[in-house]
């Protein structure tokens, strides 16, 4: 029970009640029993019914109204209503038969809000006194109902396209039943930021949907239709926005309304689940919280120290190929898992965990990084955060000596571990010493791991890493490799102590692509990459060879001293450059099945990734590979 407020007299001021959250149920793909399921599941409050779902469904509106109250939900909305106001004479008589017959529909299915878009019928008359008569008109027929009318302005209406516009008719109108809606795509689409918001009259803003999107220079409508986000997906300045419109005095649910392509066609349980997790992050990106907000901000995320170790499943094809490889880097095998068959290999802080799986004819020569593991301050405050993110909690069968480490699932399966170093959170306690010292410190820490994201997952994926890990995205960037587009973002706190890279293809089609589809791999940072890779060449490690044309381009673009050049050259060492600062690094072949490792030095807060690289390290892998099945033939 939640604590009466007094103001400054002393007279006790009634709180808010919580901020309620819906989703609309075109944002998700299926039947609408389907969509009805996933909503509920994943914790919403409520759904905005969208009229093709009512249409297609084989449900009566009396039993999508009882589906409703079994699962928990209130039906927040019908929607959209399209082309009604400003229309002449006998079109209007039409368009106002539609309306009461959505009306009724309404009071069967149990909603009190109908949404009606702007006109975009080409008959429309351009005249606010006659639209607000109309709008009137409606709203009088809806209050008979004991329902209200939520007029919204399309980004893309033939008359009425601003929200200021649309609150205009709404005042000119001038009736108790009819009030405003705000999608944020119509109003940041035009205005990423809008002003006098919070200036809306208390009570007529009846209706708020959110919607994220990146930028793009095209069409309003395609971009709408297409490419809409969740919130913490895009580029909108969404927690502003939301802000503005509680200093409006907004109380209606916080309600996702999302077109987007890919979404339309995954599972909606996980995409539901994706959905609420962004309003959750959303609410805490606002710096000042209501009341009617607080209790649902989850908790904060405890400061990271970096990476306590990363994962990777091996066979016994594959493993001798990544022990060899570890051997070269320097690093050094001094601990077993007492239960499990798990090696610790370790290097300075960087450390590797290669689990040894049973091969199989369908999955041979398996290498894929399995777990990333995060060393938190407060490990058990990491783990109620993701769950309160809605995280899969991982249950691990372990030894009852063995360390309780907290995992979830993320959305492409990686697991991640919130570790500690205090009494039943240090993993290393769970490890055997082998008697091996490691010695060798030329690489320091692990300084990014690139995880491949399947491109239906990319979005969720970003903002799973971001909130759960309290880590910021960078931009995204799109780069053109020998087989097809690639996506790529990257999630990082502000120490650069927690690097994740995430990158995928849009398409991959047919067998004569790449032998690996998504790799993966571990980046370790050193202070000395012309040792380590002279080292390595002195191991016989299997570096990835870089072609001459890649070293004239370099000396063509950055003009490189020669003897620099040359050096680089000789151990294909790769190069970039940013305001800030260079980056040296190189890469292994590909190991095992999709995994290679990767070494760097930044130099003088050098702060990128190498991604004009990319392209190159891909070819190269390619090559590689065909040399490598060259060979194999020959033998």
């Amino acid at each position: 029970m939640r604590t009466p407020r007094h103001d400054e007299k002393g007279s006790t001021v009634t709180a808010s009640p919580r901020l309620r959250t819906g989703i609309a149920t075109v944002c998700l793909s299926g039947m609408l029993d389907d969509k009805l399921d996933a909503a509920a599941a994943a914790g919403f409050d409520g759904v905005e019914i969208f009229e093709n779902d009512l249409i297609v469904s084989n449900l009566s509106p009396e039993e999508i109204r009882r589906r409703c109250a079994d699962l928990g939900l209130t039906i927040d909305l019908y929607q959209p209503f399209r082309d009604y106001e400003a229309l002449p004479g006998a079109l209007h008589r039409d368009a106002l038969r539609r309306a009461c017959h959505k009306l009724e529909l309404m009071r069967r299915l149990g909603a009190d809000t109908l949404l009606v878009c702007s006109t975009l019928s080409p008959h429309a008359i351009d005249d606010d006194d006659l639209a607000a008569e109309h709008l009137h008109t409606l709203a009088e027929r809806a209050a008979g109902h004991g329902m209200r009318i939520a007029y919204e302005a399309l980004a893309w209406g033939r008359h009425v396209n601003t929200w200021e516009h649309a609150w205009d008719i709404v005042q000119r109108a001038d009736h108790p039943a009819l009030g405003l809606c705000l999608d944020s795509f119509h109003v940041l689409s035009k205005n990423p930021a809008p002003t006098g918001i919070a200036d809306i009259a208390a009570g007529k803003l009846f209706f708020l949907q959110l919607a994220d999107a990146p930028v793009l220079d095209m069409d309003v409508l395609q971009w709408s239709r297409h490419h809409r986000l969740f919130p913490g997906q895009g580029a909108f300045d969404l927690p502003g926005f939301v802000k503005q419109v509680l200093a409006a005095g907004y109380t209606g649910p916080l309600s996702l309304e999302v077109f987007n392509d890919v979404f339309r066609q995954s599972d909606p349980r996980p995409a539901a689940a994706d959905a609420m997790r962004s309003l959750l992050a959303l609410r805490e990106s606002l710096t000042v919280q209501p009341d009617h907000m607080a209790s649902a901000v989850p908790p904060a995320s405890p400061p990271l120290r970096g990476f306590s170790f990363a994962e990777v499943t091996v066979d016994d094809e594959s493993g001798p190929q990544l022990t060899a490889a570890l051997t070269a880097l320097g690093f050094t095998h001094i601990g077993q898992h007492c239960t499990k068959p798990v090696q610790l290999w370790q290097q300075d802080s960087s450390n590797v965990l290669l689990n040894w799986a049973p091969s199989h004819p369908s999955t041979s020569n398996n290498a894929k990084i399995a777990a990333v593991a995060v060393e938190s301050d407060v490990p058990q405050d990491s783990a109620h955060r993701a769950q309160a993110l809605l995280a899969p909690r991982l249950h691990r069968r372990r030894d009852h000596a063995e360390a309780d480490l907290n995992a979830v699932a993320a959305p492409d399966g990686t697991h991640i571990f919130f570790c500690g170093s205090g009494p039943g959170t240090d993993w290393r306690t769970d490890f055997t010493p082998t008697g091996q010292a490691a010695d060798r410190t030329l690489l320091r820490h692990i300084d990014h791991i690139a995880l491949a994201q399947p491109f239906d997952r990319f979005t969720e994926s970003t903002l799973f890493y971001s909130a759960l890990l309290g880590l910021d995205p960078l931009d995204e960037i799109e780069y053109a490799a020998p087989f097809g587009l690639v996506h790529s973002r990257t999630v990082a706190d502000s120490s650069g102590r927690v690097r994740i890279a995430l990158h995928g293809a849009v398409l991959r089609r047919g067998d004569w692509a790449p032998t690996v589809r998504d790799p993966e791999h571990i980046a370790f940072s050193t202070d000395a990459l012309f040792s380590v890779a002279r080292a390595l060449r002195d191991r016989g490690a299997p570096v990835l060879a870089i072609t001459d044309n890649y070293y004239d381009d370099l000396d063509a673009r950055f003009a490189l001293a020669p003897d620099l050049l040359s050096q680089m050259r000789d151990l294909n060492v790769l190069y970039d450059r940013d305001e800030h600062g260079e980056l040296f690094h190189l890469y292994t072949e590909i190991l095992g099945s999709q995994m290679f490792f990767e070494v760097l030095q930044r130099v003088n807060g050098y702060n990128g990734y190498g991604a004009a690289n990319a392209p190159v390290r891909m070819a190269a892998h390619r090559q590689a590979r065909e040399q490598q099945a060259g060979s194999d033939r020959l033998r």
